[in-house]
């Protein structure tokens, strides 16, 4: 699918300035709206939305259907008048520069807990997502009776959803589905007003679908016949990816791996509703990992790192041909990073979906690296400087974080020696020649993360992949959104005929 020449800026919303400890779906977003208008960015990519679970991962979430409450903008029910405002007066103080998950979900979800939930709407709201939103309601009732456990640790009654005792917990439970549900509604309309506003300002949304959901999630509670589990729940295999840029032992994600046998005689049903989802939540969306739709990383569940893994072939082309069949043009990006065969690229060139292209990865020796390297771009792709599971760039120059376990002093003497070379630069503002780079090339498509855009270092990082804690924290400071940064993007948005 041909994309037009656009360019944008990738910042998940979670990284928003805010006062309330955590980017939300308010003002700040919508000065962020006007500020890509003025700086004529046309596309804002963010991350997964749903609620996160282990890690606060935007990629281990409680459901691939629900919205992440903690994204919900407090003022804004205050204008509503479904929060009273005093719940705000004695806010904590929050750092502003990152979020401070264990100090702020218990405070932000008490505060959302004592909204009221008595609003117009709501019950046609209810009506039309009950095929996720009824078993999502009860799996965070029953999760916060458990004191947060993982499903599979219930009783067994909840556990294997017998139904005498799921009606009974309903009942039991009553005013925390109702509040779930509330909290539901008020994220899905915030994003609808959000995205509405977006619109209007000529701003298309990007958005992200995980190929794996989280093992402790409403997903396969609910649906267990579509992942491979022992009779207790728990995965018998799990996924991952072999070693690589990242880390020397691989990266071992513990997401259950699908039973794709049983998703396709279903005619691949779960994933068209998730699809289908996806795309009433943003006008294009990112696939990630998409070379596991034709081969997955499956890794046993007793061993300790992804190292002892193997290829095992998924559905392939059969799933979106089920899906073009069903939902018509399907605006995917395909995150095609990684190891990648002819079978990977046949099958997404088979649908025109644009591939990715990375500047950090242009300089290496890595076999893959040629095909980041802008003059040899095809038109079709996506391009970014770094992603948010790469350092920054200022980091990435300097390498001056915890460093990617595979590149030793040497290799990155060498890559830097040839990315000053290849882009004719002496390293000043290396952002800034990144940036330039991409908007100067013919790919259709650019997108740069906002630390990249503000020039931050490392610490400025998203997400380290293979390591746990200190990760999907970072936020901008307020009032870094000025007019002379803004015009400094449109300049080349202008000159490179990206408006």
């Amino acid at each position: 699918m041909r994309f037009p020449r656009s360019s944008g800026i990738l910042l998940h919303p979670t990284s928003l300035a805010s006062p309330y400890g955590i980017g939300d779906l308010g003002a700040e977003a919508r000065r962020f709206v006007d500020f890509l208008a003025t700086a004529g960015q046309s596309l804002w990519q963010v991350l997964p939305l749903g609620p996160t679970g282990f890690g606060d991962s935007p990629y281990q979430c409680f459901s691939g259907w629900a919205g992440n409450p903690l994204l919900i903008s407090l003022e804004r029910l205050v204008e509503q008048g479904w929060l009273d405002a005093s719940a705000l007066e004695n806010a904590p103080r929050f750092p502003e520069h990152a979020v401070e998950f264990e100090r702020l979900i218990p405070w932000k979800m008490s505060v959302l807990e004592s909204a009221t939930a008595d609003v117009l709407g709501l019950g046609a709201f209810g009506e039309a997502n009950r095929h996720w939103l009824d078993d999502f309601a009860l799996f965070m009732a029953l999760k916060e009776r458990n004191h947060g456990i993982a499903w599979t640790r219930w009783e067994p009654g909840a556990r294997d959803r017998n139904p005498q005792a799921l009606d009974k917990y309903r009942e039991e439970l009553a005013r925390p589905i109702a509040t779930q549900k509330f909290l539901q509604f008020v994220f899905f309309e915030q994003w609808r007003e959000l995205r509405e506003y977006a619109r209007e300002r000529g701003v298309r949304i990007m958005g992200d679908l995980p190929i794996y959901v989280a093992h402790d999630s409403a997903d396969v509670w609910t649906h267990r016949q579509y992942f491979q589990l022992d009779a207790q729940g728990n995965p018998t295999v799990v996924a991952g990816v072999p070693p690589d840029y990242f880390s020397q032992t691989g990266q071992l994600w513990g997401n259950p791996i699908y039973r794709w046998d049983a998703l396709a005689r279903d005619g691949y049903r779960w994933w068209l509703d998730r699809f289908r989802a996806a795309f009433e939540m943003a006008d294009l969306i990112r696939l990630d990992h998409f070379r596991g739709f034709e081969a997955y990383w499956e890794v046993p569940t007793s061993e300790p790192t992804a190292v002892n893994g193997q290829w095992v072939k998924g559905p392939g082309a059969a799933l979106f041909r089920a899906a073009k069949a069903a939902l018509g043009d399907l605006p995917f990006v395909a995150e095609n990073l990684g190891v990648i065969t002819p079978e990977v690229e046949a099958i997404r060139e088979e649908f025109g979906f644009p591939g990715m292209a990375v500047l950090q990865f242009a300089f290496g020796t890595d076999a893959q690296a040629p095909t980041f390297r802008p003059h040899n771009y095809p038109r079709e792709v996506v391009a970014y400087t770094g992603t948010h599971d790469t350092d920054t760039t200022e980091g990435w120059w300097r390498s001056e974080g915890r460093g990617e376990s595979t590149r030793s002093e040497e290799d990155i003497r060498r890559e830097r020696d040839f990315a000053m070379r290849y882009l004719n630069t002496e390293g000043g503002e290396i952002h800034w020649t990144l940036i330039r780079a991409l908007e100067a090339s013919v790919a259709d498509t650019v997108l740069i993360p906002m630390q990249d855009v503000l020039g931050l270092g490392t610490e400025a990082r998203m997400n380290q992949p293979a390591t746990l804690g200190g990760n999907w924290r970072w936020r901008y400071r307020p009032g870094v959104l000025n007019l002379e940064l803004a015009q400094r993007l449109r300049e080349l948005a202008e000159l490179y005929e990206r408006l």
